[in-house]
């Protein structure tokens, strides 16, 4: 069993990572109902919180099904920051993640996100004050760190769980490297391997297959795995890995009739949650992937992301559904 703080967990819980205009409460319903064990919300601006900013208030929407849900936040002001922990806990999650990793300009050129990672001691202080300002649990998501010179992810580690973090997620590339080249692993199993460690240690990047999840709980000994861009649009990576961790064998993946399935249940959650314009819009991103190598299919997969009315994709994605049952009737 892995615990965050009392929030008690399977062996090697698997997490939905973080991640900026997609991790929703539409797409956590759907990763929750096909294995994930912990959600995280979009990462939530401390500035734009203590504004009442309606995209950043919006983000802070969690729901009864999807618990135990993590909201996190990014910001360098200790004052804002703290003001954003207050309006945070009134929301009620089941965990407060600070965000140490985002490798975006617009973030890091203001000290936040991945940014912080050239001023550890302002990290470690940061983390120190909002972690006596909430009685929930605070974890931290972070990179190796800023370039190869200024890797100290072991020491910083330790650190922030002296001043109180209940678990750290590691993404397994620096900030200069974006999302170029290879997760290194190797580096976060060091954090692990720390004998002064006794909170979980999560690895993040390059979670792709369940044969990679795999080698990450037994060859490096993780506790967990984050997983981010292979879940868009691909909610059963989850549970895919579950099913290879239990019988060894690969699941059979989803059909092309499941997949439309899901795509409109996606977008019928997007519609209740943010309006026809915003549901239909920010569901296009997920579309490629659902229907990823399916053969002939460019000219339906253009008509979904052109389409605006959402009874027309829906009617689209329906029709999906019926081809693949004539053509699975046909076998």
């Amino acid at each position: 069993m892995v615990k965050i703080g009392k929030i008690e967990l399977p062996d090697f819980p698997l997490l939905l990572a973080p991640m900026e205009d997609v991790s929703d409460p539409p797409f956590r319903a759907l990763c929750k109902k096909h294995g994930a064990d912990v959600v995280y919300t979009e990462f939530i601006s401390s500035e734009g919180l203590i504004r009442n900013a309606a995209k950043s208030t919006k983000k802070l929407d969690i729901y009864k099904k999807e618990r135990p849900v993590g909201i996190q936040i990014f910001g360098a002001n200790l004052d804002s920051m703290l003001q954003a922990v207050d309006i945070v806990e009134k929301t009620a999650p089941d965990i407060i993640d600070i965000n140490y990793g985002c490798p975006v300009k617009k973030v890091v050129c203001k000290g936040a996100g991945a940014g912080i990672l050239k001023d550890i001691p302002l990290m470690v202080s940061l983390t120190k004050e909002i972690v006596k300002r909430t009685n929930l649990p605070v974890t931290v998501k972070t990179r190796l760190g800023w370039d190869e010179k200024t890797i100290k992810i072991v020491e910083v580690a330790e650190k922030l769980q002296d001043v109180g973090i209940k678990a750290i997620s590691i993404h397994g590339r620096t900030r200069a490297q974006m999302y170029k080249g290879e997760a290194c692993w190797e580096k976060i199993r060091e954090v692990k391997n720390n004998t002064r460690m006794n909170i979980p240690v999560f690895g993040n990047g390059d979670v792709n297959t369940p044969q990679a999840a795999k080698e990450m709980r037994d060859k490096y000994g993780l506790d967990g795995a984050m997983i981010g861009r292979e879940a868009i649009g691909n909610p059963w990576i989850f549970e895919e890995i579950k099913h290879y961790f239990e019988t060894g064998e690969i699941k059979t993946p989803p059909t092309l009739k499941e997949r439309a399935e899901v795509a409109k249940k996606h977008l019928q959650l997007s519609l209740k949650w943010k309006g026809n314009v915003l549901g239909v819009l920010e569901t296009r991103k997920h579309y490629g992937n659902y229907f990823k190598g399916v053969k002939n299919f460019k000219p339906t997969k253009t008509a979904i992301l052109t389409e605006r009315d959402p009874e027309k994709i829906i009617t689209i994605l329906n029709n999906i559904k019926e081809q693949s049952e004539k053509a699975e009737a046909l076998i």
